[in-house]
């Protein structure tokens, strides 16, 4: 081998290296290429749906890659959970949690996932309140302060449907049983879908949902809604008295929902992710679908949105004790 042919070697060779770095750098910032699986641990037509749906078709437009919802449902939400902790951390599964998640720990004492040791906080997608609504064929009361009359008077008789044992939607129930000084049965679903289809049935009485599974059938008048948590009314619902209103200063309870990655996905990823989440999240079309569902467009993302989830597992955690909540 010449001298001369040898350093032209070694130069198409280094060239080459470099091609095929500078390949790679880009393959990785021009994630995704190819679908990206969000896992979804509720089952379908839950609040979960309500955005993960929309949210879905409009990442799909503006990456020009589907992403797949995968409903994985069961156990409040945690059997997905674990599945989305186990795959593998190359930005092509993401978990859409929701605040159910913030309450798992304190209900499940053998989970096999860590929400903060196994998962990177992404970025909040929506917060949106709860609402007591009523099948008013089974429930005649048409206020809140009738209602809490009517079950003071009659403990046990009344029933109220949940999303499952340990999530927000029971734990909203025993919130509102302590501040009542009420007794009401808990009837765990596999889901706030089914719970939402046997109380428009007329199956169950009562339900403490998240605004944005309910609007629907509030609107279409199958459901009744008595009262939404928190100090304002919402701007979906503006006839619908609000929990500092009726006596309940403290019932402040959201269903909200967020987004996840596998622990070990790239940082680059991560930021990519958000930053079509954003773009998708800024659209007329989400802008509205988001307000019909009683939420705002949220801004929270990465350590911001870490140190929320942080917060809110610690506030659940002393709802369950105190409430003495249990899995059933």
């Amino acid at each position: 081998m010449t001298p001369g042919f040898q350093r032209r070697e070694l130069l198409q060779l280094a060239v080459a290296g470099a091609a095929a770095l500078a390949g790679g750098a880009r393959a990785q910032s021009g994630w995704p290429t190819k679908p990206v699986t969000m896992i979804v641990p509720f089952p379908a037509g839950g609040g979960t749906d309500a955005f993960a749906r929309p949210l879905s078709a409009q990442f799909s437009r503006i990456v020009g890659q589907t992403l797949v919802i995968d409903n994985r449902g069961g156990a409040g939400g945690t059997v997905g959970a674990s599945i989305a902790a186990k795959a593998h951390p190359d930005g092509y599964t993401l978990f859409m949690g929701a605040v159910h998640h913030a309450i798992a720990p304190s209900v499940y004492p053998k989970l096999d996932y860590d929400l903060e040791k196994d998962f990177v906080p992404l970025m909040l997608l929506a917060d949106v309140p709860q609402v007591v609504v009523v099948n008013p064929k089974r429930v005649t009361a048409t206020t809140l302060k009738a209602f809490v009359a009517y079950a003071g008077q009659n403990p046990g008789k009344l029933n109220y449907a949940s999303a499952g044992s340990g999530t927000s939607h029971h734990l909203a129930g025993e919130l509102f049983k302590l501040q009542t000084g009420t007794f009401i049965t808990h009837i765990p679903y596999r889901g706030s879908g089914p719970a939402l289809q046997d109380l428009i049935a007329g199956n169950v009485d009562v339900m403490f949902d998240g605004l944005g599974s309910s609007a629907q059938h509030i609107k279409a008048g199958r459901i009744k809604a008595l009262m939404v948590a928190g100090a304002k009314r919402n701007p979906a619902f503006p006839d619908v008295p609000c929990a500092a209103e009726v006596g309940l200063p403290d019932y402040t309870v959201t269903t909200w929902y967020g987004l996840w990655a596998p622990k070990g996905t790239s940082a680059d990823i991560q930021a990519r992710a958000i930053d079509d989440m954003k773009k998708a999240l800024a659209t007329d079309e989400l802008k509205t679908i988001w307000a019909a569902n009683g939420s705002e467009i949220p801004t929270l993302k990465g350590p911001e949105y870490g140190a929320f989830v942080n917060a809110e597992i610690k506030r659940w955690a002393a709802v369950v004790r105190d409430s003495g909540a249990k899995l059933e």
